[in-house]
């Protein structure tokens, strides 16, 4: 089995910036493909940043400028930069993971953009 734990989420004013990490333990033989989503209330959950095992990534276009995604393979953890942050950014944000055939998801951090 494989746990994913989020951190770093927080409130932040517009404008700012702010830096979420997951990080996964467990029966771990190599990971996949790791990802972002988030999810506002009312919506659906979203796809915003990939990085492959080959470290290529993909953004949302609703992000693309403002977020990095980033992965270390020697701590098992991806992270998620995010600047020149918007109300609209608000949401709780999960990381995946991809170890075999199989996908785990994080229990979420809430990100709040608010004045």
């Amino acid at each position: 089995q494989v746990q994913l734990v989020e951190s770093g989420g927080g409130l932040v004013q517009p404008g700012g910036s702010l830096r979420l990490s997951c990080a996964a333990s467990g029966s771990i033989f190599s990971i996949g493909v790791m990802e972002w989503y988030r999810q506002a209330p009312g919506k659906e959950r979203e796809l915003i940043a990939t990085i492959t095992s080959g470290f290529s990534t993909y953004y949302a276009d609703s992000v693309k400028g403002r977020f990095t995604i980033s992965r270390d393979n020697a701590k098992n953890t991806v992270s998620l930069q995010m600047n020149s942050l918007k109300p609209e950014d608000t949401a709780v944000y999960y990381c995946k993971a991809a170890v075999k055939f199989a996908n785990y998801w994080g229990q979420g951090t809430q990100v709040t953009v608010s004045s």
